[in-house]
């Protein structure tokens, strides 16, 4: 029987140094396979991760060095067999794989059923943009469906708070992780639809593994979100993280903060808004008066005694009786001259002065056809003497006179040309006075 006294006392970093040194001495490299999950890359370049199977997890470190050579890019869900050696990292004792190599070998289980749920829910038109609902510009409460104890609530609480302090939280609380954590948001939501009570709904809830989110990836609960009355804000783990109730929510947000700042109106923001406004209004306050009081100044320029103003009156009914009475006149006389107008037109139009303006037209009708006519024959006469002027000048017996006198041929034709006769041809000559019978003797040409 060992006697406790024996034992050696150990410090914990002892222990953990020497429980590592048997785990590198007694296992060499070795090939595990598994389903990534919780996969995390901080700014010194290393990969951590969990290596899953339906049992069982192990932590696992890829350090800079060895991730740099690594063409597969890890992400939840994923499928992958590693070439890694088991260690102790001493200072939290926690067992781990060293991987020196990743590759992939198929997508994991919980990613294949969350792309085959998408794929559905997408198909029957669950995530179409036309039916997400606009969230309230001013709400007045909201529901906030998460765990109770968990931080998103207290993110979401302290956010609301510094945005808009009047918005009223109602906090349904829910398991957010877990078998029942599904049916519990379900309920939740279906209550608050129910209740009517809230303008709209958060649904939060913090980081985790891609198990620790699934139950927001359950049918049950995108369903449960279409068919709540009110607007439904998510946000769910990280911004890295999507899940199948981030497409069927009215708007997704990356984080709870994020959802409280979607679902909240920025009091900062609207107090400076109201601030200029205020500023705005104050100075068209201050324009308007000034010219409220120029223009009350132009006024009491224009105020004058009562006196003066009867005295003006005075003198303008003075005015208007002056321009009446003219008026009057003015109408009077036009009277009278249209009443002469008419008086003179009915005595034009009385039948015996008709009758004698007609014989008075009649003479001077008669008188003008007199003259007109022996203006006319006095014309026909110079004409007539013209004609007969040149009908005299035209005469052959006036040409006879002159000492001509015109010779016909035997046959009575009037001889022009010399050559048309014979020698010894008798001629008849015709002269003033009388006749003469003639016998050519000679001729000549010209």
């Amino acid at each position: 029987m060992t006697n406790e006294a024996e034992i050696p006392a150990l410090s914990v970093s002892e222990l953990n140094r020497s429980v590592r040194e048997i785990l590198e001495g007694n296992f060499p490299l070795l090939r595990v396979t598994g389903e990534i999950s919780n996969f995390v890359q901080p700014a010194s370049g290393h990969w951590y991760f969990s290596l899953k199977d339906d049992r069982a997890q192990v932590r696992c470190a890829m350090f800079r060095a060895r991730n740099a050579l690594c063409r597969l890019r890890p992400k939840d869900g994923l499928q992958v067999q590693v070439l890694a050696q088991p260690t102790l990292y001493e200072g939290r004792g926690d067992f781990q794989l060293l991987i020196e190599s990743l590759t992939a070998v198929g997508a994991g289980d919980l990613q294949a059923r969350f792309a085959a749920l998408k794929e559905k829910l997408a198909a029957e038109g669950l995530f179409a943009p036309e039916l997400k609902r606009p969230l309230p510009a001013w709400p007045r409460r909201v529901a906030v469906i998460s765990s109770a104890s968990g931080a998103a609530l207290h993110d979401i609480r302290v956010t609301l708070a510094r945005r808009w302090p009047v918005l009223e939280i109602v906090v349904y609380p829910v398991l957010v992780q877990g078998d029942q954590a599904a049916a519990q948001i379900c309920a939740a939501l279906q209550r608050a639809g129910q209740r009517a009570q809230e303008d709209l709904v958060i649904l939060a809830r913090g980081g985790g593994s891609a198990e620790d989110l699934w139950c927001f990836n359950e049918e049950s609960v995108a369903r449960a979100i279409r068919a709540c009355p009110l607007p439904v804000v998510t946000g769910i783990g990280h911004e890295i993280d999507f899940t199948i109730a981030d497409f069927a929510a009215d708007l997704r947000a990356p984080t709870p903060t994020a959802a409280a700042e979607a679902a909240s109106p920025d009091g900062i923001e609207i107090r400076d808004r109201i601030e200029k406004l205020k500023q705005q209004l104050t100075r068209a306050m201050v324009r308007r008066l000034r010219e409220e009081t120029q223009r009350l100044d132009h006024l009491r320029l224009r105020l004058r005694d009562p006196r003066q103003a009867l005295d003006h009156g005075q003198h303008r009914l003075a005015g208007l009786q002056q321009r009446l009475r003219q008026a009057v006149r003015r109408r009077l006389w036009g009277a009278r001259e249209r009443l002469a107008n008419l008086d003179r037109r009915r005595r034009s139009h009385h039948p015996q002065h008709l009758l004698l303006q007609g014989e008075r037209n009649l003479l001077n009708q008669r008188k003008a056809l007199e003259r007109a006519m022996g203006l006319r024959l006095e014309h026909q006469q110079q004409r007539l003497q013209q004609l007969r002027n040149a009908l005299q000048l035209l005469n052959p017996e006036a040409v006879l006179q002159r000492g001509f006198s015109i010779l016909r041929d035997g046959d009575g034709q009037i001889v022009r040309d010399s050559r048309s006769v014979g020698l010894g041809a008798e001629l008849d000559a015709t002269l003033a006075r009388g006749r003469l019978r003639l016998q050519v003797r000679g001729r000549s040409p010209e």
